[in-house]
């Protein structure tokens, strides 16, 4: 890991008309030509990403809209590109121009509210024509305090950057800048959590998976020890440490394993469970795993990725889940796959929602996803979730969250 993974990043969405610069304030923002700035409307056809650091914030990525008022031939599809983008945003930039207020900004801010989305208005090419202070009065009254700037003059870039900066961290919840733990607030300082890691045909050669790496440096990062083992070295490593370790990690693939081989007063979980803690929401995830009881045979399934990828012979999505699933019903069970960052339309039919560990996913965009099912009346849990449900051994490893473990049996006990 070189960089920041994306989702892990600050999303900020760039929105506004046509021809109001949005292009170029990425480009200012960026310091390099990231965009295509052109006076040509429906310039920008998709959303352009730029990932940065933008300190004191930290890594960021800037998502490059099409104009709200786009009416080229392919408006349509470019809108609909634009309004997925606003479930990726953390933080809204809604650019203007000198004297442009109208349905669309006004459009985009009511929906920004509703959304729950901090925003800010920012006031571009202030150079070419300076704002009318009633203009900036109407702004301020219907959307906040806007940041005047001009994205076109080069020698006011670090002025405009510092006071976009400033901006930005008055509007972000704090929750949105501090990096949440994976398992520091699970450790004591001077802990030790042991990793349990299969190396398998499906392990990238030369290296681990992002999850893993993840996990050891939250845990680095707060004053805790890291020991790595393959699941066949598990017992023998445990057997020879003086004291029992703070926490065991593992891949989903090999709970039962390890379940057996730690020790009862040992707390364990996996991987998939605390990203389900990280990236979305455990508590509503380990109640919708108790949906399983009640499927039947017929039962229509979705098994959500969050991205595409070249499915293994025995992957763990297309082909784990769908047989553990129906050798736990005893049945047939219609299970469908989809890809992507969004939901099939009929989302409704389905009993049950079992979403990837949303690794190329922000924690919005998976807590949307997860509000979308339940809108729709859907439980919804997670692959590893799942897995633990199917294998018998999910009380077990929700033991170190007591608030999801709660949450599962009562909703167990109803189902």
């Amino acid at each position: 890991m070189q960089t920041t993974p994306k989702a892990l990043r600050l999303h900020i969405g760039i929105f506004g008309r046509t021809n109001v610069g949005k292009s170029s304030f990425l480009n200012m923002a960026a310091g390099q030509d990231v965009a295509i700035a052109s006076p040509v409307p429906g310039t920008t056809t998709d959303v352009v990403e730029k990932s940065m650091e933008l300190l004191p914030l930290g890594p960021v990525v800037f998502l490059d809209t099409a104009g709200l008022d786009d009416v080229s031939a392919l408006s349509a599809k470019r809108l609909e590109r634009t309004q997925k983008a606003l479930d990726r945003t953390d933080v809204a930039l809604l650019i203007t121009e000198p004297g442009a207020w109208g349905e669309h900004e006004y459009g985009l801010a009511g929906e920004l509210r509703r959304r729950g989305k901090p925003f800010l208005v920012v006031v571009n090419k202030a150079d070419l024509l300076a704002p009318s202070a009633e203009f900036l009065a109407l702004v301020e009254q219907e959307a906040g305090r806007p940041l005047v700037v001009s994205s076109l003059a080069a020698d006011g870039r670090e002025a405009a950057l510092a006071d976009l900066k400033r901006e930005l961290l008055r509007l972000c919840p704090e929750d949105l800048l501090r990096t949440p733990a994976l398992v520091g607030d699970l450790l004591p300082a001077g802990g030790l959590v042991v990793l349990v890691v299969p190396i398998d045909l499906q392990a990238p050669k030369g290296r681990l998976i992002l999850p893993q790496v993840q996990t050891i440096r939250d845990a680095l990062d707060n004053d805790s020890a890291v020991a790595v083992v393959k699941e066949r070295e598990l017992a023998s490593f445990l057997s020879n440490l003086k004291r029992p370790p703070d926490l065991v990690v593992c891949d989903s693939q090999v709970v039962l394993k390890m379940v057996a081989d730690v020790p009862p007063g040992t707390k364990c979980t996996t991987f998939s469970i605390l990203f389900a803690r990280f990236k979305g929401d455990l508590v509503e995830l380990a109640r919708g795993a108790a949906a399983i009881e009640g499927l039947r045979p017929g039962d229509r399934v979705l098994v959500a990725e969050s991205c595409s990828h070249h499915a293994a012979e025995d992957d763990i999505g297309r082909v784990k889940i769908p047989r553990w699933l129906r050798q736990y019903v005893g049945a047939d069970l219609a299970v469908d796959h989809y890809a992507g960052r969004d939901y099939p339309a009929d989302l409704a039919q389905y009993s049950l929602v079992v979403h990837c560990g949303s690794c190329m996913l922000t924690r919005g965009e998976t807590l949307l996803r997860i509000q979308q099912a339940r809108d729709k009346g859907v439980a919804v849990t997670n692959y590893g979730v799942a897995i633990s449900f199917v294998q018998g051994v999910l009380p077990r490893v929700l033991a170190p969250f007591p608030a999801a473990l709660e949450a599962f049996e009562k909703a167990r006990g109803r189902a």
